[in-house]
C-alpha cells in the first residue's frame, strides 16, 4: 500500500490507530462537503464472530443448550463416514442455511465432541493448530492424502480433496 502523504513514518495508519488516506480515486464515497471520506481502519472489517452471526434461531430455552443450527452442524458432522470428508461448504449446502463461516464457527465453538477432523477446509489444507492431531486421525482412518512437496510449511500432507470429499450419499436417510 501507499503511504499516506502526511504519514511521515511510511505507516498507512494501522500502527498507531490513525485514519487511513482519504479515498481519492473518482467514484468514491463523499461527504456533504464533497470531500473525500477517510476511512477508519476498523471500518469494514468482520468484526469477532459470535453467536449472534450464525444463521437466525429461537434462542435455546436452557441457558446451556445449542442454538438449533449448531446441533445440526453437528449433526452432519457425526454423519461423515471415516476415511471421508465434508468442507464447511458442503455442510451449508447440506443444510441449505448460512454458509462456509458460520458452519466453521460452530465447529470452533462446539466441534470438540464430533468428529471435527471431517469437516475441512476446501483446499484440503490440515487446521492449523489441530494438523498433528487431525493428520493421526486421518492416517487411522486411512483418509486420502496428498504427500507434501518440499516447499509445504512444515512438510505437512493436505487431504486429497477429489477422492476425500463425501457427497452426502445416504442424504435421503434420516436427513430432512
Amino acid at each position: 500500500m501507499v503511504a499516506c502523504p502526511t504519514d511521515t513514518r511510511g505507516y498507512q495508519g494501522a500502527r498507531a490507530g490513525r485514519t487511513v488516506c482519504p479515498k481519492r480515486r473518482p467514484g468514491a464515497r463523499v461527504t456533504d462537503g464533497h470531500r473525500p471520506v477517510a476511512l477508519s481502519v476498523a471500518w469494514g472489517r468482520m468484526s469477532r464472530m459470535s453467536e449472534e452471526s450464525l444463521p437466525h434461531d429461537d434462542p435455546p430455552e436452557h441457558p446451556d443448550a445449542l442454538p438449533e443450527y449448531a446441533e445440526r452442524v453437528l449433526e452432519v458432522a457425526e454423519l461423515i463416514p471415516p476415511g471421508r470428508v465434508m468442507t464447511y461448504g458442503d455442510v451449508a449446502e447440506w443444510l441449505e442455511e448460512g454458509g462456509p463461516r458460520q458452519v466453521g464457527r460452530v465447529m470452533a465453538l462446539y466441534g470438540g465432541a464430533v468428529p471435527w477432523w471431517r469437516v475441512v477446509r476446501a483446499d484440503g489444507v490440515l487446521l492449523p493448530g489441530h494438523e498433528l492431531r487431525a493428520l493421526d486421525r486421518y492416517r487411522a482412518e486411512g483418509t486420502p492424502l496428498k504427500e507434501a512437496s518440499r516447499a509445504a510449511e512444515g512438510h505437512l500432507p493436505r487431504l486429497d480433496m477429489r477422492r476425500a470429499r463425501w457427497d452426502g450419499g445416504g442424504r435421503a436417510e434420516g436427513h430432512t
